[in-house]
This record gives structure tokens, sequence and C-alpha cells, in this order.
């Protein structure tokens, strides 16, 4: 995959694209993550895909330390991205974690943009704020890691570890992290300030909500969701972890592409409220 730039306000966005000709599907990481962990997923769709794959703001190569971290900043960059280098869309959406919540609003904002949507662990936000915690657990890693090897097993090993590792920056004798904690924190605690219902009720884009087996999200609030949306699919996959699409990379891959090719849920994983 290539690694592009667009500017955008007061940002400078960095993207991998895998180029080609096919319908776009973008996708969005999680908090204190990068483009380099979409990789696995954009080269499973790359045969009849071009894959965009978007370092945010304040992640990645994008610009580390940016002035806004609210919501609005991290949807509108999205759709610059999507009007900068597809034009028109509209496009597939896939958001993992957080980048599930930018995806459901960019889906609920812009909604010519956005042909299907996919969230994976995600959901409308609100709810309890971890951002303090999550700031003081990045804040405490030993930094700089004397190796990818020596970072990886600070984090036990865990796939996210390794995906997270290969991407790690090195400089002033050791690697690095390509993010700060405390503009993770501000991040995140703008996902939590307030449950997006109403957003979740404006998408018109079909969507479809991927859950691990031992999912971050609350039972109650996908219940909800469904209700509210009862055409939405759901799908829960067995044997993962919040990120999903590293825990089961083949399992998360086929159901992404079996609902981007036909829009429908994969046969035999569908829980009772697919659609």
């Amino acid at each position: 995959m290539q690694r592009l730039h667009v500017h955008h306000q007061d940002v400078t966005l960095s993207y991998l694209d895998s180029g080609g000709s096919g319908p776009v599907v973008v996708l969005l990481h999680g908090l204190a993550g990068s483009a380099q962990e979409m990789v696995a997923t954009a080269t499973a769709l790359s045969d009849g895909y071009r894959v965009l794959a978007l370092d945010q703001r304040g992640h990645g190569h994008s610009t580390r330390r940016p002035g806004d971290v609210s919501r609005r900043a991290y949807v509108d960059d999205a759709a610059a991205l999507i009007d900068t280098v597809v034009g028109d869309g509209p496009v597939s959406l896939v958001g993992q974690s957080m980048g599930a919540h930018t995806a459901l609003l960019l889906a609920a904002w812009h909604p010519r943009l956005v042909q299907r949507l996919v969230l994976l662990e995600g959901g409308v936000g609100g709810g309890e704020d971890s951002s303090q915690q999550l700031g003081d657990w990045f804040a405490s890693w030993p930094m700089p890691f004397p190796s990818r090897q020596a970072a990886v097993a600070h984090h036990d090993a865990t796939p996210i570890a390794q995906a997270w590792a290969q991407d790690l920056q090195e400089r002033d004798g050791g690697f690095w992290p390509r993010f700060d904690a405390d503009v993770m924190q501000a991040a995140i605690a703008a996902v939590a300030e307030v449950a997006r219902w109403a957003e979740w009720e404006q998408v018109q884009a079909p969507t479809l909500l991927v859950q691990a087996e031992r999912s971050y999200l609350d039972a109650a609030e996908i219940e909800r969701m469904l209700q509210l949306r009862p055409g939405t699919g759901h799908v829960v996959v067995p044997d993962a972890g919040h990120d999903v699409h590293l825990d089961q990379p083949q399992a998360w891959a086929r159901l992404l592409r079996r609902y981007l090719d036909t829009g429908h849920v994969p046969s035999g994983d569908q829980s009772p409220h697919a659609g």
C-alpha cells in the first residue's frame, strides 16, 4: 500500500491507499491505533476494492498534536479524505472502536458520502468517562522502548501489541509510540461526552454491527441500537476480544468481504436481529 497525505485545515492527514479502480472502502482505526493495523484487512479486500486506511489526527503519521480533538474535527477529517481522494463518494465506511464512533457520526452528518456502514466494536458513545485512566495508563509506559520486541513483550505479546509495535517511531535512542498520552485522553473524553442516539437514528446507510465474543460494548446499548434501527445487521465473532480484526483476522475479513460484496450478513454468523 502506498502512503499518501492530504492537508485539511490545521492538520496533515496521512493515509494508506491500496490503489485500483474498484469501489472505495475507508477504514478508521481505534484510539491509539493507526492505519498500519488495518493493512491485513485492506489486503483481504484489495482484489475487488480500493481501500483507504486513514491515520486519524493525533495518531500514526498524521499531525501528532492537533489543536482540536473534538468529534466534529475527526469526522470532518474523514469527510475531507473522501472528498479529496474519491470525490462525491459514496464509500463503504468501516470503523473500529473510536473509529466506529467517528464513522457513525460521519454517516449521520454526511449521508451522501456513505453507501454502507460497518461498526466494529463501536457504538453511540457516552456513558462512563474512562479517559483519565487511559491517559494515566499511556503515560505509565516505560518509554522509549529499547526495541520493538520489548514493546510487544511489555504488552503481553497480544495481537494489538504486535500490530502497534510495527508502527513505532525510532528516534532519540529508542522506539516511541506515534501519539501522546494527553492527546489520546482528550480524544476519548470527547466520545464519552454524550450518547449519540439522535445521530444513530439519522443514519441512512445500511449498517452492520460487529461485536467480539469478549466485547467491550454494553449489551443494553447494542439491544437499543438494534431496536431503533431494526434493519441493522449484527454479528458476534467467536473467540475474539475488542480488536476483532487482529484477534480473528480471517473470520473478520470473510464476514466483511461478504457484507461488502452482497449487503447480507454472512450465513451462520448472524444474530436474531440481523437483517
